[in-house]
């Protein structure tokens, strides 16, 4: 029997429309950017040729490089382009005006004020490096081309900054007010998307379904979430009062996401742990020297036993009706639940303390130490989701937050990256002298911009070729439109049509990761080349010599970063490994008030940068990931201790100078000393260093009868210094290998052995 067709046709329609929505979400969004871009280049190009300005081709290039997919990405860009122009462009008047009759001076402290602009560059992060790029990109795009004519020096760069800045007027109008694409509007997405994937990763854990590579893979994406959420949180606070009036609650979500994590991890890894020692026959990690006076087989079992139905409670908290939550409606009523939960907790874990003691056996330091973290960690998420929930409100409390996302970038290697450049610019400098080559303004210029523009990507040898490579083609394609098309057309929407497809070319290599270093080159210097001018000059002979000029300097510069110190080499990544561990050393020292949110962000953004340069060798990211966990172990632990300490009431047995506390300050140098340089007489010291004081704190609350808060402030003490000895003698840790296999006991246990049923 034959289906009539009047049933077939919704079918189909349905079908149909379900393609065209999902041309629409992906190669849709592209073909609209390209567009956009178009728009764009030719608006800025024709306001430019409007004013006379005497090159409209620097408008042109100005839009495609701060032209992006996102709108706040492009007002973020132009914000900082035109404050790194205009610095660029006072600083460039002062050298002009102290060398313009001396060239060699002129290009060494041209060549200095780039290096620096470059260090700059590659010591911040995001957008906030392109001000420092454009600052020296600026500086020498200006001053070289003026200093041929200091006469006429003030009024080049006036003209100059004045293309530049209708490039970026340009481009913003069109990205904000065509077919926008807001980055607020996608973070919405991402909220969600984070806070379920850690919902459900919190659930899978503690019911034991997550073995050891899934919480691998779950963390490093966690971390590249963190970084990315807030790359895109910085970009949006440019797009409207939207995001900027929830621009706090933001990172104050990324802030408590971190900790909530990192807090998570810690007491994952305590329990197993534990549940180690009781497949073991031991009796925790202290059954050597009895420091937390238990003696006996079944200490860990009980335990595990007290905690287990705590564990079970977590994940129904987590959700409202039984589904999991979506929206900031349902994180509101997760919130509410696990407030109501941890209100309840502390006196429900010390009647299972109070039936523990019973067992003569029973590792009541074990017990103490997880219950605190888990007190800790249901903390840390109730913040994390009455901050989502709060996400709903224009306004709300939660928006005033003083911390800060503070990324680390090495010292060192950023000033590679400036003095790299600076050497770049000073042989190609002398070069130009040397032979007096026409187009030597142009090789120096562009050498500057390469390197200030490479010195932040992962594998700047690489992004420099490919821009080469992209010039080149922008040669080939460039002789075209300029001797075989722009001289059989007359006015501006012919000349709009012949370079569409020139320029359409490279904009869509832009949008393709493996090419988007060729379409980098091809747009900027296609227009740098092929450009048109209010009056053409078709001069065959200075064409060749720019592009050559162009292609050389790139050459160069992907052999400098590939000589000179190269970025991906292993010395940088043993840099920022070294600084990933020595978080535990700010964490130690650094100053109470912002010490958690520098702490959590600099490490995380450490491990994300090894992993940028590190992107085929899983060995590195593994050894990375495994630091990071000891770093963030027991990093966090030293916080907590340090301002449980500082908590403390104001009394003689508390003073700076009571043994427990010196025993305290010990601990924390020899700890210091350790994730500085990891050895093995180091390991043995902080080792001992805990030991003593685990002791003296004990001794001290053996001396009098403190009231019930001291006492959990003392028992919350004791604790953190625990934990802390347990991931010092963790065999997983990364500390056993780096200090010669000390804390090893037998196998080591699989990281994602259950211990919650």
């Amino acid at each position: 029997m034959s289906v009539p067709s009047a049933t077939r046709r919704p079918s189909a329609f349905a079908a149909f429309y379900e393609a065209a929505a999902d041309w629409a979400r992906t190669d849709g969004l592209t073909w609209i950017y390209l567009f956009k871009a178009l728009a764009a280049c030719f608006l800025a190009l024709g306001i430019a040729m409007k004013l006379d300005l005497p090159q409209p081709r620097t408008a042109m290039t100005t839009v495609f490089i701060v032209m992006q997919p996102q709108s706040g990405a492009v007002f973020a860009k132009s914000f900082y382009r035109i404050c790194g122009t205009l610095v660029g462009l006072v600083v460039m008047l002062a050298l002009l005006g102290l060398f313009a009759q001396q060239p060699e001076l002129f290009i060494v402290s041209t060549s200095i004020w780039v290096g620096i602009c470059t260090a700059g560059a590659a010591r911040n992060r995001n957008f906030r490096s392109y001000g420092f790029v454009l600052a020296g990109y600026t500086a020498a795009l200006i001053g070289i081309p003026a200093s041929q004519h200091p006469d006429g020096a003030f009024l080049s760069a006036l003209t100059r900054v004045a293309e530049v800045v209708i490039g970026i007027l340009c481009a913003g109008a069109v990205s904000g007010l065509v077919f926008p694409r807001f980055a607020g509007m996608q973070m919405r997405g991402t909220v969600r998307a984070r806070f379920s994937a850690f919902v459900e990763y919190v659930s899978a854990s503690l019911a034991g379904r997550n073995d050891r590579a899934r919480i691998e893979a779950t963390n490093a994406r966690f971390v590249a979430d963190i970084v990315g959420f807030e790359a895109a949180r910085s970009i949006a606070v440019f797009e409207g009062p939207d995001s900027r009036m929830r621009g706090g609650r933001l990172a104050r979500l990324n802030s408590e996401f971190m900790t909530a994590s990192t807090r998570f991890h810690a007491l994952h890894q305590l329990m197993n742990r534990l549940r180690a020692n009781r497949d073991s026959g031991t009796n925790g990690t202290d059954d050597a020297d009895g420091a937390d006076g238990s003696h006996g087989n079944n200490g860990p079992a009980l335990a595990i036993a007290g905690l287990e139905p705590y564990f079970r409670e977590v994940a129904p908290l987590l959700a409202k009706s039984g589904e999991p939550v979506l929206s900031a409606a349902d994180a509101a009523h997760a919130a509410a639940q696990l407030d109501a939960y941890k209100a309840e907790l502390p006196s429900r874990v010390r009647a299972t303390r109070a039936e523990l003691q019973t067992h003569a056996d029973a590792p009541l330091l074990d017990f103490d130490t997880a219950a605190e973290l888990l007190y800790r960690f249901i903390d840390d998420l109730h913040a994390y989701a009455a901050t989502y929930a709060s996400l709903s409100l224009d306004t709300h409390a939660r928006e005033r937050w003083i911390e800060r996302y503070e990324p680390k970038t090495n010292g060192i290697a950023a000033g590679v990256a400036g003095v790299r450049a600076a050497i770049v610019m000073m042989m190609l400098g002398a070069f130009w002298i040397a032979t007096a080559w026409p187009s030597g303004s142009t090789l120096t210029l562009t050498a500057a911009a390469v390197c200030a523009l490479a010195s932040s990507a992962p594998d700047p040898k690489r992004t420099a070729f490919q821009m080469a490579g992209g010039t080149m083609l922008a040669t080939l394609m460039g002789l075209i439109a300029v001797f075989g098309v722009f001289p059989h057309i007359d006015g501006f929407v012919m000349l709009c049509i012949a370079l569409t497809p020139f320029l359409l070319l490279g904009v869509s290599m832009t949008t393709r990761p493996r090419l988007a270093g060729y379409g980098v080159g091809y747009c900027i210097f296609f227009c740098f080349l092929a450009g048109p001018d209010n009056l053409m000059h078709y001069d065959p002979s200075a064409f060749m010599n720019d592009a050559l000029a162009l292609v050389l300097s790139m050459l160069v510069s992907s052999i400098a970063f590939a000589v000179l110190l190269p970025p991906s080499t292993p010395w940088l990544r043993n840099r920022l490994l070294v600084d990933l561990r020595r978080q535990v050393v700010l964490a130690a020292r650094a100053g109470l008030a912002r010490v958690r949110s520098r702490f959590e962000s600099g490490a995380r953004d450490l491990m994300f940068q090894i992993n940028a340069l590190s992107p085929n060798e899983p060995d590195v990211k593994r050894d990375t990931l495994r630091w990071l966990f000891s770093v963030l172990e027991v990093g966090n632990a030293v916080i907590d201790l340090r301002r449980e300490v500082a908590a403390l009431p104001s009394h003689p047995r508390y003073a700076t100078t009571a043994p427990w506390r010196l025993a305290l300050r010990a601990l924390l140098d020899a700890l210091a000393a350790l994730f500085d340089r990891p050895r093995e007489d180091r390991f043995a010291s902080a080792l001992a260093a805990t030991a003593e004081a685990i002791a003296e704190v004990q001794q001290t609350m053996a001396r009098f009868t403190p009231s019930r808060d001291e006492r959990d402030q003392l028992l919350r003490i004791l604790s953190q210094l625990h934990f802390i000895r347990t991931a010092l003698l963790d065999p997983q840790s990364p500390l056993a290998s780096a200090t010669g296999g000390h804390g090893r006991r037998g196998d080591p246990p699989e990281e994602g052995v259950p211990h919650a049923t």
